[in-house]
């Protein structure tokens, strides 16, 4: 690590500009009883909570980062890609997540039309995801078939509706990784693919995303993120160095009371991996140049 280099940061959380449950001004507020140092929010296909949060974390003292978590395709597998040190209005960028957005709704739909037919109100539980947010995700289903009473909490909703083979599984369609990328790279912003342990991958196929992310421009993986194993880890950091990839670390945060994502809690970057801070020149002596 460079000299005065960040000691706490989280470069991935969620607010309710998408699948979170905070405010991003209160968001900031939790990283700030945490002493989070840097905080980047990266919401899913949408910048919309940035403004909201860099104001709160000057008022905190917190450096600022913009961000957002874009959703792609790899191979039929669905990957998100964060982006850090965005422009954030970048007209290619909103483009970008705009009809990612669109898609979104559109999925929404789809699973509700599946509802229907399984013999649920589709069209009320589609309404209720929407209403709860611009970016609708399958969370924002599984909220509303609990709310409804499908479900005893949202886990058993993906179990019994939304997971893969489930009545209301739709297939997801979005823009494949270098496009991504090329959107993220217009916007001056680095690709960090994000937590490439969770996929369903084997580690041939792993492997190979990430050599594909990095030949499209991609900068970095997340290394170190809240709830990995110490076996992860030590995967993904191997990783990060075979393809000359910085390591990123966040809680991919989304709501209080989670244990397994508190907010900037996670283990540190295994020794031999670059941290992303480093690669985008992130140090207090030179935040306020970004």
């Amino acid at each position: 690590m460079v000299p005065d280099s960040y000691e706490r940061i989280d470069l991935h959380t969620h607010s309710t500009c998408s699948d979170g449950t905070l405010a991003p001004a209160a968001l900031v507020a939790l990283a700030a009883r945490r002493q989070v140092q840097l905080l980047a929010l990266t919401d899913h296909d949408t910048t919309a909570g940035c403004a909201e949060a860099r104001q709160a974390c000057g008022a905190h003292g917190i450096a600022f980062l913009e961000g957002i978590e874009l959703t792609a395709l790899w191979r039929e597998c669905e990957v998100h890609i964060v982006a850090l040190g965005i422009r954030r209005d970048e007209p290619g960028l909103q483009q970008h997540a705009a009809a990612v957005r669109a898609l979104r709704a559109e999925r929404v739909q789809r699973i509700a039309a599946r509802l229907t037919v399984a013999g649920l109100d589709g069209d009320s539980l589609a309404a209720g995801a929407l209403a709860l947010s611009t970016v609708p995700t399958r969370t924002h289903l599984a909220r509303a078939l609990l709310a409804a009473g499908h479900a005893s909490d949202l886990q058993g909703a993906f179990e019994k509706w939304l997971g893969h083979g489930r009545p209301g599984y739709v297939a997801p369609h979005w823009p494949e990784i270098a496009a991504t990328i090329a959107a993220v790279l217009a916007a001056g912003g680095t690709a960090v693919l994000a937590h490439p342990h969770r996929y369903k991958l084997s580690n041939t196929a792993l492997r190979e995303l990430c050599a594909q992310f990095r030949e499209a421009g991609g900068g970095a993986l997340e290394v170190s993120i809240a709830g990995m194993s110490p076996d992860a880890l030590a995967r993904m950091a191997q990783l990060a160095r075979r393809f000359d990839l910085a390591g990123s670390v966040g809680s991919d945060f989304h709501e209080p009371g989670l244990p397994w994502r508190p907010l900037g809690r996670f283990a540190k970057l295994p020794e031999a991996v670059t941290p992303v801070t480093v690669r985008l020149g992130l140090w207090p002596a030179n935040i306020d140049k970004q």
